[in-house]
């Protein structure tokens, strides 16, 4: 038995839903897929039409909750013991996906999680950062993500039963800034929770244009000095906040932050460009957090 646990925004999961269902169906299981939906604006009709397949349901919210009130909602609508996360922008590689998590299920307490790919034909020049960064940094494969595999987990498709979910869920205080899967690892491995990583990946389909991924990855670094600031997670988790507490440590967080702020109109022109850097984009993000931290 399995419950299917989708949250969605502005996104069309019509497709994603279909596929699933199809799958579901294939592996004769007792089923159901969940769509909520945080007060979208766009593809409300296409979306309705999840209700048409049976034990399929697609609601929208009242209003806007955020990323981690509306993945615990979900685990509060599940009917069934075992769920599946998956984000509305993906879609399984594999025919084979659902009946491979179905295998992984056991009564033993630990998170499966299956991985990601991006499609390996290059996008348009406006979307390049955000493609590189996925290709480069999330889509790895099971021995690599296993080396680390708490900072190598990502929420966005996954198995895990509702009975760590009452010990483990997602942090609803916290601003809605994104590291809400940064601190869900954490604390997972605080709980020591077993997260065993499996070659089951999702294609990740909603990549965003070079401006919209720098503004997100911004807000991403806000979110995570909030988590180190208010010691929801440790400085030397996440490899942001471990390297900025070394140049702290001599005394270089202000000449970084002065740099920074100086060179910031050349590290956007490098990344807005054809061939952006990951080792630029390294420094931006690093610089941003000690201009933060500076303040």
């Amino acid at each position: 038995m399995l419950s299917i646990l989708i949250p969605v925004y502005n996104y069309n999961v019509s497709s994603l839903v279909e596929t699933l269902y199809k799958q579901a169906l294939e592996s004769n299981i007792i089923f159901e897929i969940i769509c909520l939906d945080d007060y979208s604006q766009y593809f409300l009709s296409e979306n309705q039409k999840i209700n048409q397949f049976k034990n399929c349901h697609y609601s929208v919210l009242e209003k806007n909750i955020g990323r981690s009130a509306i993945r615990n909602l979900l685990a509060g609508k599940a009917i069934y013991q075992n769920l599946l996360f998956l984000d509305a922008d993906t879609i399984p590689v594999n025919q084979n996906f659902l009946s491979t998590y179905i295998s992984k299920i056991n009564p033993n307490e630990k998170i499966v999680y299956g991985g990601i790919l991006y499609e390996s034909k290059k996008p348009q020049k406006d979307r390049l950062l955000r493609w590189i960064y996925g290709t480069k940094r999330e889509a790895l494969n099971t021995s690599e993500r296993s080396k680390n595999p708490y900072i190598s987990f990502l929420t966005l498709n996954f198995l895990i039963s509702k009975s760590i979910f009452s010990k483990v869920n997602f942090n609803e205080n916290i601003p809605n800034l994104r590291h809400e899967d940064t601190l869900f690892s954490f604390e997972l491995m605080q709980s020591q929770i077993e997260v065993v990583h499996i070659e089951n990946p999702v294609y990740h389909l909603g990549i965003e244009n070079s401006e919209t991924f720098i503004r997100k990855s911004e807000e991403a670094v806000v979110g995570l000095k909030n988590l180190v600031d208010s010691n929801l997670i440790s400085s030397d988790y996440v490899k942001l906040s471990h390297y900025y507490q070394i140049i702290k440590k001599y005394y270089l967080q202000s000449i970084i932050a002065f740099a920074f702020t100086i060179s910031k109109p050349l590290f956007l022109r490098q990344l807005l460009s054809n061939k952006p850097s990951l080792f630029l984009f390294d420094l931006y993000r690093l610089g941003y957090y000690s201009t933060l931290k500076s303040k």
